[in-house]
C-alpha cells in the first residue's frame, strides 16, 4: 500500500511540474548561450547550473561577470538574490511533517521558486510527502541542467536567442506562480510595492540591491497592510452589546 500511495505522489510531483518543465527549457538555454557568450566555456556553465542551481542568482551572475571575474561582488549578489530562500524554507517547514530530519535537508539543496510554489499548491490540498516534493524538485533540476548544456554548445551557433523572445520565459514562469497565489486587493498592493520599489532602486542605486529591496517593500505591505478576520461565531458575539 505504502508503495502504491509513494508511486502516486512521484506522480502527482511530476504532472504538477510538467507544464514549468516545458518552460524551463528555453529559460535554462538561454542562460547556457548567455553564459558562453561571457567567456564561460560549455563544461563551465554546466557546473554552474549543477552546483549553484539558482536561474536567478545565475543570471545575475551573468549580467556582472567580468575578466577578472570579481568573486566578492559576485558572492554579494547571490546572497542578495537568493535570501529570499530564507523565506521560502519558513513558509514551507510547517509542511514537512512527513520529512525525516534529513530528508529536510536534502530537499532545501533542491528548493526553488518553483518547487516551492508547487509544494506550497500541493499543501493546500493534500499532504505534502516526499516523494511528491523529490519528483516535481529533480525533475527541475534534471531540465535546468540539460537546457544549460544545449543552450551551451548551440547558442554560438543559433546566435543571440533574446532577439526571438526566449528570455521573456523567466518573467512568464513567475507571473504564473504568482497568480496562483492570488488573493485580491491584498497580494495586488504587495505586488505594486514591490515591482515599485525595485524599479525606483534599479534606477538609482547599481547592482543587486532592487532584489533585496522590492523582498523588503512587499513584507512590509503584507505585514503591516494584513487585517485579522473573525471567525463568524466570534464576529457574532463581539456584535452584540455588553
Amino acid at each position: 500500500m505504502a508503495k502504491i500511495v509513494k508511486s502516486g505522489d512521484m506522480l502527482a510531483g511530476l504532472r504538477a511540474a510538467a507544464p514549468l518543465l516545458v518552460a524551463m527549457v528555453p529559460i535554462g538555454a538561454v542562460f547556457g548561450a548567455v553564459a558562453v557568450s561571457k567567456g564561460l566555456s560549455a563544461l563551465e556553465a554546466c557546473l554552474m547550473s549543477l552546483f549553484v542551481f539558482a536561474g536567478g542568482s545565475q543570471f545575475v551572475a551573468m549580467d556582472l561577470w567580468t575578466h577578472p571575474a570579481s568573486w566578492v561582488a559576485l558572492g554579494f549578489a547571490a546572497l542578495l538574490v537568493n535570501l529570499r530562500h530564507v523565506l521560502m524554507s519558513a513558509s514551507i517547514a510547517s509542511k514537512l511533517d512527513g520529512f525525516s530530519g534529513w530528508r529536510k535537508y536534502a530537499a532545501m539543496l533542491v528548493l526553488t521558486d518553483e518547487s516551492w510554489a508547487l509544494s506550497e499548491f500541493r499543501a493546500m490540498t493534500a499532504r505534502l510527502t516526499p516523494a511528491f516534493f523529490a519528483s516535481a524538485a529533480l525533475s527541475i533540476y534534471a531540465v535546468w541542467n540539460v537546457s544549460t548544456l544545449a543552450g551551451a554548445l548551440l547558442g554560438s551557433v543559433m546566435g543571440d536567442m533574446t532577439v526571438i523572445g526566449l528570455d521573456f520565459a523567466f518573467p512568464a514562469v513567475f507571473i504564473v506562480l504568482l497568480m496562483g497565489f492570488w488573493k485580491g486587493t491584498e497580494t495586488g498592493l504587495v505586488l505594486l510595492a514591490s515591482a515599485l520599489t525595485s524599479w525606483v532602486t534599479h534606477l538609482y542605486i547599481p547592482g543587486a540591491w532592487y532584489i533585496a529591496t522590492g523582498a523588503l517593500a512587499g513584507l512590509a505591505v503584507a505585514a503591516f497592510g494584513r487585517t485579522e478576520t473573525l471567525p463568524d461565531e466570534n464576529k457574532a458575539d463581539a456584535e452584540q452589546p455588553a
